[in-house]
């Protein structure tokens, strides 16, 4: 693009999980995951630097041996489970700033969202510069629940969490097909223009434009079952991989351990 603003993909991939221990280093038809978030972002050729950020020193290993940086390893603070995204992204953007590698924009790439392409990250690149007065874009899908159709429980009584509709045909009790639209959020991607970071202290900003993803683009790795459901959609070719070039990172089969 001509005079694209600079852009900088940001991969996190700390080792605390809980729900699927290792998770961004575990094995995906021979890969670590984190290898496929690497893989399409240098792919897309859209990034200037793709850079994980880790609190791990293997990880790191692994990182760099499939063409990533880590210039530093995350500070313990901003790596724990309940860390917000933020904490880690502010702090990285404003080191490479000090160092000279001042961006205007920056992506989110997530190992749990394996099944990205580099097609997926350029499409997204495409939109959000074509978009003018937003702050950033998120990937998200259809909802598979609605929730027009959940509940809060209080005790032995519930209320709907969204009490619309008319008393004789609550949304609760419509058919999918009759409720409006509501689309979740997924792992797929995230875009923001750094002044978020900077001046809002957010990842997201105020204005938020959608990317739509497609097919298997947008499927979340986040815990047993959906582990086990990405290894039959890869093993039965309803899902595919991005390309990896390089072979496995070498001495890590011990991630296939159950």
């Amino acid at each position: 693009m001509v005079n694209s603003p600079s852009i900088v993909g940001l991969i996190p991939a700390r080792a605390g999980s809980k729900r699927v221990p290792g998770k961004n280093a575990k094995l995906l038809a021979g890969h670590p995951m984190m290898a496929y978030a690497i893989s399409s972002a240098i792919d897309s050729g859209i990034f200037r630097q793709v850079i994980v950020s880790t609190d791990s020193e293997e990880f790191a290993d692994i990182a760099r041996y499939y063409g990533a940086e880590v210039p530093f390893l995350r500070p313990e603070q901003f790596a724990g489970d309940r860390s917000p995204d933020i904490d880690f992204i502010e702090h990285l953007l404003t080191t490479l700033k000090s160092q000279g590698l001042d961006y205007d924009c920056f992506a989110i790439l997530r190992p749990t969202s394996p099944f990205r392409k580099a097609e997926t990250i350029r499409r997204a690149w495409t939109e959000f510069v074509a978009e003018e007065g937003v702050d950033s874009l998120r990937a998200v899908e259809l909802c598979r629940q609605h929730p027009a159709k959940m509940w809060v429980v209080r005790g032995r009584r519930m209320t709907s969490l969204i009490p619309f509709g008319p008393k004789e045909q609550p949304w609760h009790s419509s058919q999918y097909p009759t409720l409006p639209e509501i689309y979740a959020q997924n792992a797929s991607l995230e875009i923001a223009w750094s002044r978020v970071v900077y001046e809002g202290r957010t990842i997201a900003g105020d204005v938020l434009m959608p990317f739509l993803t497609e097919e298997d683009e947008g499927i979340d790795v986040n815990d047993q079952y959906d582990w086990i459901v990405a290894e039959q959609m890869v093993a039965s070719g309803e899902a595919t991989l991005p390309s990896i070039s390089k072979p496995p990172y070498p001495d890590f089969e011990h991630r296939n351990a159950p």
